[in-house]
Formats: C-alpha cells, sequence, structure tokens
C-alpha cells in the first residue's frame, strides 16, 4: 500500500521499551482543549450507586454553583449495568439500580446543564465482573450515543492480555463512528505507555498510574509518576492522575489542599469523587478555589513539573501560564513545617529586576526581587503566582555562544554541581572527564545528571539551540538513561527521545523570541542511578531582538492531505499527524508537510525565520525531502536532500520581506513517504 499503515504502528507499541516510535495522532472523538471538570461515582461509593444518587448529585452540583466553575461531567463509574446483555446483545441498566434506565438519567442531567459520563472496561468483564466490552465495541457505542452519553471511562480489567493500543482504539473508532461528541478517557492504568499510544485512539486523557486512594501515601506516590511525563501533554491530550479525594476523608484539609494545587498544575483533568450532596465547608473551599482552578485550565506551552527536589521532603513544582507568569507550588513532604526557599529564575522567571507574588490560598500579595520562599505547614503547600514587575535585563547581543561560557541565571542538578567542560563525575565540583558520548569528545558543553536544570537569560534575541546530547561514557555500557528538554520561557520548545548509552542525537531547537532558556534533563522513570547526562558543544545562536510568531498561512499546496499545524502530515485527513519528530528529536509546535508543497507565510515586520527540517520519523525510515524558503520570489535558504533520520536546520535573515513561500520537493526517488517536517518553525518579528 502507498501509505503508512498506521494501526499496525500502533498495534505494536505494547513490545518495545524505552524507545517506542512516535505515536502517531488522530483526531480525539472529542478535542477537550481544557483538561475536563466534572465528578464520578466510585471513589466514594464504589458499587453503591442508583439513578436517584446520581441525579442528586447533578442537583448538588448546581445548587452549590460548581457547573460555573467548570464542572459539567457527573460520571457513573462500574456496576451501573445488569449482568447479561439483552436478547440482542445491547447493555443494558441494572433494573434495582437504574429502573428508568440511562438515558432518562441523561436526560435529566441534561436538563441540569451538565453532561453525563458512563463506564466500560476494555475486557470481556468489568472490574467488578459485568459485561465488558471488549469485541461488542460498536454495539456498545451505538447503545452510549442513543442514550445521550457525553464522557466513557474505559478501563483495562479482564482484557485477554490483548494488547491495550488495539484494544482501546477500536472502541475509539466506534465511538467516532457514532456521530455523537463522546469525550473517551482511557484507564489503562498507565500500561503500555499510554502517553504515546493514547493519540492514536482517539482519547482525550489517559491514566498514568494504577488507582488513587484516599491516603497521602498514594497521592503522593501517584504525583512521583507524573515526573518526565510532561512532555506528552497538550490541549486535547492530557495525562490523567486519576480521580480527586478531596473530601472523602482519608486526609486532613491541609493535605486536600496540597493534592487539589498539584493536580491543578499538572493540568490534570479535576474529577471530583466526594459526596457533593454533604460536603464540609472546607472541603468546598477547597474545590471551588477559582485562582487554582485557572491555573489547571490554563494552557501556557507546558504541563507544569518538579523543577527542584531540595531533599528532606521538600521540592518545588511550577507551570508556566499563558500571560507570561508562572503558578509554582512549594511541596512539603516531611513532618513538620519547614521553610521551602526558590527563585524566580528557577521557576523560569530570571531576569527581571522585581517580581509581583500572589498566593492562591491566602489571596496575600507581595513583592521580591527574586526570592520565593515560605514556612510551609506538614503535608501542606504554598501556591504562587509569580510574575515579572521590574525592569528586565539588556537582550543578548548578536554572535554564537558557547553555553558553557556564559553567565547562568541559576542551575541545579542531581548528582554534584551542573559542570561546565567537563561531565558531571561524582559529588564534588571539577571532578569530571571530557565530556564523551559515544566515541565522540568534546570540548565545550555542558555535564550534568538527572534531574537537571540550566536557565539562561536571553533577553529575545537567539534564535536557536544546538547541542549533540546523550549518556556520558563515564557512566559504563548498559547504564543511564535520561530525556533531554529544551524550555522557552517555560513553554516547551523541543525534546529528545530517551537516551540510554551510546550515540548522541543532534538536538537544534528554535528559540525565537524567547527571554529564558532551560535546559532541562529528567529521569526515564527508571531510577537516576547513572543518569550522567552530556549537552555536547552546547551553543546558543543570537542576532535581532524579537517577539516570536508561530506559523499561521495564507495558502499552501501539499503532495497529500492538507498541510498540518503542529503535527506531522499523517494519513490523507485533516487532524491524523502525530508529535513532529526528525533526527530523534520532537517539536510541539511546527508545520507538518509532504512534497511536493508550498505554504505561502506571511513575514511583514518580521527578521528572522528558523526551523529544524526534516523527514518526519512516522515514515519508518522511508522518503527523501528538499527544503527551500523563498522570501518575495528570491531563494534566501536551500537545504540537499534530506532522508529520514536526518536533520537540519534552517535559520535565515527576512527582514525586509513581506511573504515567504516554504517549499519542499522530492529528493528524486519519488515523492511516496515524502513527509516533510518544518519543525519548531518560528518567525521572529
Amino acid at each position: 500500500m502507498r501509505r503508512i499503515l498506521r494501526a499496525l504502528l500502533v498495534l505494536a507499541v505494547g513490545t518495545v521499551g524505552l524507545n517506542p516510535p512516535p505515536a502517531t495522532a488522530a483526531t480525539p472523538v472529542v478535542a477537550t482543549q481544557t483538561p475536563p471538570m466534572g465528578w464520578n461515582s466510585w471513589n466514594k461509593f464504589g458499587c453503591n450507586i442508583n439513578e436517584s444518587l446520581i441525579e442528586g448529585i447533578a442537583d448538588s452540583m448546581v445548587a452549590a454553583g460548581l457547573d460555573r466553575l467548570g464542572y459539567k461531567y457527573v460520571n457513573i463509574d462500574d456496576c451501573w449495568m445488569a449482568g447479561t446483555r439483552d436478547s440482542a446483545g445491547r447493555l443494558q441498566a441494572d433494573p434495582t439500580r437504574f429502573p428508568s434506565g440511562i438515558k432518562a438519567v441523561a436526560d435529566y442531567v441534561h436538563g441540569k446543564g451538565l453532561k453525563l459520563g458512563i463506564y466500560e472496561s476494555a475486557g470481556i468483564a468489568t472490574c467488578q465482573g459485568l459485561p465488558g466490552s471488549l469485541d461488542h465495541e460498536t454495539t456498545d457505542a451505538a447503545s452510549f450515543a442513543t442514550w445521550g452519553v457525553d464522557y466513557l471511562k474505559y478501563d483495562n480489567c479482564n482484557n485477554q492480555g490483548r494488547p491495550g493500543a488495539q484494544r482501546y482504539k477500536t472502541m475509539g473508532d466506534a465511538l467516532k463512528a457514532t456521530g455523537r461528541p463522546i469525550v473517551y478517557s482511557l484507564c489503562n492504568w498507565g500500561q503500555d505507555q499510554p502517553w504515546i499510544f493514547g493519540p492514536a485512539t482517539g482519547g482525550s486523557l489517559w491514566r498514568t498510574t494504577g488507582d488513587i486512594s484516599d491516603s497521602w501515601a498514594s497521592m503522593t506516590s501517584i504525583l512521583d509518576q507524573q515526573a518526565g511525563l510532561e512532555p506528552f501533554s497538550h490541549p486535547g491530550a492530557w495525562n490523567d492522575p486519576d480521580m480527586l479525594e478531596v473530601g472523602n476523608g482519608g486526609m486532613t484539609d491541609t493535605e486536600y489542599r496540597a493534592h487539589f494545587s498539584l493536580w491543578a498544575l499538572l493540568n490534570a483533568p479535576l474529577i471530583l469523587g466526594n459526596d457533593l450532596r454533604s460536603m464540609s465547608a472546607a472541603t468546598k473551599a477547597v474545590i471551588t478555589n477559582t485562582d487554582v482552578i485557572a491555573v489547571d485550565q490554563d494552557w501556557g506551552g507546558s504541563q507544569g513539573r518538579r523543577m527542584r527536589d531540595l531533599g528532606g521532603g521538600l521540592q518545588v513544582w511550577a507551570k508556566p501560564m499563558s500571560d507570561g507568569s508562572v503558578a509554582a507550588v512549594l511541596l512539603n513532604r516531611s513532618g513538620s513545617t519547614a521553610t521551602i526557599t526558590t527563585s524566580a529564575a528557577e521557576l523560569g522567571l530570571g531576569g527581571s529586576s522585581s517580581y509581583a507574588l500572589k498566593d492562591l490560598w491566602s489571596g496575600a500579595t507581595s513583592t521580591s526581587t527574586g526570592s520565593v520562599a515560605a514556612s510551609v505547614p506538614s503535608h501542606g503547600v504554598v501556591m504562587y503566582r509569580v510574575t515579572r514587575a521590574g525592569t528586565p535585563q539588556a537582550a543578548r547581543p548578536a554572535g554564537t555562544y558557547q553555553v558553557s561560557d556564559l553567565t547562568w541565571l541559576t542551575s541545579s542538578n542531581g548528582w554534584g554541581p551542573v559542570e561546565r567542560d567537563a561531565s558531571n563525575g561524582e559529588q564534588a565540583a571539577g571532578d569530571g572527564h571530557t565530556l564523551t558520548i559515544g566515541s565522540t569528545t568534546y570540548a565545550k558543553g555542558i555535564g550534568a545528571h538527572a534531574d537537571s536544570a540550566v536557565h539562561l537569560w536571553l533577553g529575545g534575541s537567539c534564535s536557536r539551540f544546538s547541542a549533540d546530547v546523550g549518556i556520558d561514557s563515564e557512566a559504563g555500557s548498559g547504564h543511564g538513561s535520561v530525556r533531554f528538554a529544551v524550555y522557552g520561557d517555560g513553554r516547551l520548545l523541543g525534546y529528545s527521545d530517551v537516551k540510554s548509552y551510546g550515540a548522541a542525537t543532534r538536538l537544534v531547537v528554535p528559540t525565537g523570541g524567547a527571554r529564558t532558556l532551560e535546559l532541562r534533563v529528567t529521569d526515564a522513570r527508571d531510577g537516576v542511578d547513572y543518569d550522567h547526562a552530556d549537552w555536547g558543544g552546547a551553543q546558543i545562536t543570537c542576532g535581532t531582538p524579537g517577539t516570536a510568531r508561530n506559523l499561521s498561512w495564507t495558502t499552501a499546496t501539499n503532495g497529500w492531505g492538507p498541510a498540518e499545524h503542529d503535527q506531522s502530515n499523517g494519513e490523507q485527513a485533516a487532524g491524523d499527524g502525530g508529535v513532529l519528530t526528525v533526527g530523534g528529536a520532537s517539536y510541539p509546535k511546527g508545520v507538518g508537510a509532504h512534497a511536493a508543497g508550498d505554504i505561502t507565510v506571511n513575514a511583514s515586520g518580521c527578521t528572522r525565520f528558523t526551523a529544524a527540517v526534516g523527514v518526519d520519523a512516522e515514515t519508518g525510515g522511508r522518503g527523501s525531502v528538499t527544503f527551500s524558503v523563498v522570501g518575495d520570489g528570491v531563494t534566501l535558504a536551500s537545504t540537499g536532500t534530506l532522508t529520514s533520520g536526518a536533520a537540519t536546520t534552517i535559520d535565515v535573515d527576512v527582514t525586509g520581506r513581506s511573504t515567504l513561500h516554504l517549499v519542499t520537493g522530492d529528493g528524486g526517488d519519488g515523492n511516496t513517504y515524502d513527509h516533510a517536517d518544518w519543525a519548531g518553525a518560528t518567525l521572529t518579528c
């Protein structure tokens, strides 16, 4: 067949290790641009449910004003159905618990201005032994649509050992075929890396762990497992650390504030699990905090993440906001009150003479010249919104700089200090060796150890960052695995695949308009031992200050399907691509094209165009493409023929040009598989 058989790629994901092939996206059943908010029956009631309870919860949700804050879904979990299907093979409601049927309950909930969710399992039976949907997907999806269901939580019990990606995609396809918009929530407990295969199923969210329970230990264990998953969250695709336990009685009010704050910081779905008919004033105060809800519902370019572990149970977590501020959580996991101190620079906001702080729980405001600190109760948090309020530093002058030669805003490292022009070594400063990745040595660069971060001030004048990244040879063969990521003003710009011992990946990231740059190394979720991570030859190229403009186009021709915003070309349909991935690096922003193509971009008032270009990894090693940038009829940049696995950078002055044409051509062997990425494509204006 001419095109890539994406289903085969998806089915293979369950058998791969740390570096699965990039997931192919599919248009979600419902594209949830913000994380869903609502309620689910399981955490409080288990199987003790009936239609009176569900309707009473809907009444209480409206009476408490929760619907006006964004809580819209009333979700029925397991135990709603009868023990057998009807004579036509259709699911039917338990006649005792739901004598009026699910459609009647949906109608009641809809009458309140809310939406109804339902539960099933991608197995032959649900977790409570009731009929499952495996091999009944088309019939069951049709039933859900007929009943007026708006949300499906799809569990993983009794799955017969069949590949998860296959089972979940089958239901996703069935839901889409109904024509009804149904939010599709994958609940496979984090097995088989759903953050990789989830988009291809049509899902909008996927569980990243096993079930939560109403305890501090359970909540913090799940929190720890979110570290490193942040590259895989974006609007319409949410990591789900499971439902909220706030108000169920197993934790203190202080712990519940921490729970709610951290889930908001993670852009997690906010699915309540308490009895809304009889909640305390303290519980209501937690779940109705509009400042904290706003953090959850805002997309600032990356999911919240652990910025630093200070030891002794003290941690700093942060999330960029779309207005340029940062939400920060100072978390105290220890057994006594402690002062936690970080800095605006460590949060990604360096380079200003002063900052404004708002405590999102007390409402108190304050100012700082850079320190962000608070006395935090045991098992509690202080949550700030931090905003630049002073005079910014000057932009970095034009030129190409070795990052190791620059003054850094701040740095942190998992083992000893970050080293300049040497590997991490051991705990002491200066005890590293020549930077060596595979058989290649580097005179310049950074030696780090997961988890690590280096923060730089750019001032909006730099167009690209580049480095060879990998595990240093001092770790020894078979040791260490990390992921490298580059953030500009807190927003994820590009990241590597998981790097283990061996050859380097060339990471080239457009940085146009970014004031601050963060070079981060995270553990690959298998333990930090031997995670000696090198940024070999790390460089910044700078020119004229400006602000970034992500690409939009006036016209586009494309060799296969439409040109795609912020995803690869995919197949013929619009919106069916995956994460832009070239040369072992992935990019959240850019253009997915296919030779032969021509994309027309307005460049008026802009000074520079930058992109990492190459054949997308979704081709499976096939295809060859040429790239050219033509400004007002003049060729400004052109590559030779690039094949899959090879990538290069276009970084060109466009001053005075009003129109750019981004042209992709076949490399001379026919245009089959010529999936051409303009990854991270940025205009600096």
